[in-house]
């Protein structure tokens, strides 16, 4: 379970970005605001048939009363994209979290370099627009199959974004094609890595980007990439430092798992690693990490419980 607050919010219009894709505008019933957020952050969405997705917000923060999602209909959907695509309805109540943001800009970068990969546009798109509008310096990178299939054009037509955006289509002229392995061959000073879009998409960025330092390349995965253990390993036990407790956690249990059974409430939403809503502090150089939501630096003093497991026979928990 979620501790972040639940919201009751109308579909106040949807609208066809791609064939594949949906954007979803949501406001308040009533008309008041919604809870603010900064860019990169996301929400839970719980719609028919009782699914719970986690979609970025596709536009800047500001004093607009409503969020923008963008919803790309998966082939291969385990229900989500099926539902928010073929039930909700504008004029639809649904409900979702608070914003919460595990893919922030970082404040100490001299230059954001920010590239999307198909639907994986949609926080890159907030946080270019927040960096516009602060005149932040920055370079978007958008990669898409072809023009049909480019999310949120119009918001990419914007004169502040111009400057700055690069646009890599599959099917477009060749001489416009980014070069992922030229592109990242050399780090200017000072620069952050910002990357979101398909698993194939992340791999290929961070096998180029492999040379960068850890700390300077953020990323956010829709799902853990399909060679990933989030579940199982070797039993170890957990000591809860502030209780003064051990809580053994069995091969196929994760860590989380078996502090609910002794009635400790840890939240989970995704449960891949992925969003952070399960992070807690403790001793990160004795974990085996499995997350994709955390940063070199902050593995040495947090563990997403969902996932990771101990390097040894007991990871230390300030819980």
């Amino acid at each position: 379970m979620s501790l972040e607050r639940t919201l009751t919010v109308r579909v106040e219009r949807i609208s066809r970005e791609t064939p594949e894709i949906l954007a979803f505008e949501l406001a308040h019933p009533w008309g008041r605001a919604l809870p603010g957020y900064e860019a990169g952050a996301h929400i839970d969405v719980h719609m028919p048939g009782g699914f719970s997705r986690q979609y970025s917000l596709a536009r800047a923060p500001s004093n607009a009363p409503s969020y923008v999602i963008g919803v790309k209909r998966e082939l291969a959907s385990r229900g989500g994209s099926a539902s928010m695509h073929e039930r909700v309805r504008e004029g639809d109540l649904i409900a979702i979290s608070t914003p919460r943001n595990t893919f922030p800009l970082r404040e100490e970068a001299a230059h954001h370099l920010l590239m999307a990969g198909g639907i994986g546009m949609t926080p890159l798109l907030a946080m270019a627009q927040a960096l516009a509008a602060r005149g932040a310096s920055f370079t978007l990178c958008v990669f898409a199959r072809s023009e049909a299939h480019l999310a949120f054009a119009e918001a990419l037509r914007d004169p502040a974004l111009a400057p700055h955006l690069r646009l890599h289509l599959d099917q477009g002229d060749a001489s416009q094609r980014i070069d992922l392995q030229a592109l990242l061959a050399d780090r200017a000073p000072d620069t952050h890595l910002y990357v979101c879009g398909p698993g194939g998409f992340m791999k290929a960025v961070r096998e180029a980007a492999a040379h960068w330092p850890e700390d300077a390349l953020h990323t956010e995965y829709f799902a853990a990439p399909t060679d990933a253990n989030t579940t199982t390993g070797l039993p170890f036990t957990l000591k809860l430092a502030q209780r003064g407790i051990t809580v053994p956690v069995a091969a196929d249990q994760t860590a989380v798992d078996a502090l609910h059974e002794v009635g400790i409430d840890i939240p989970v939403s995704c449960q891949q690693g992925l969003c952070g809503t399960c992070v807690v502090e403790g001793d990160g150089e004795g974990a085996e990490h499995r997350d994709f939501c955390l940063t070199g630096t902050e593995r040495r003093s947090k563990v997403a419980l969902c996932c990771s497991r101990a390097k040894g026979l007991e990871l230390v928990l300030q819980l």
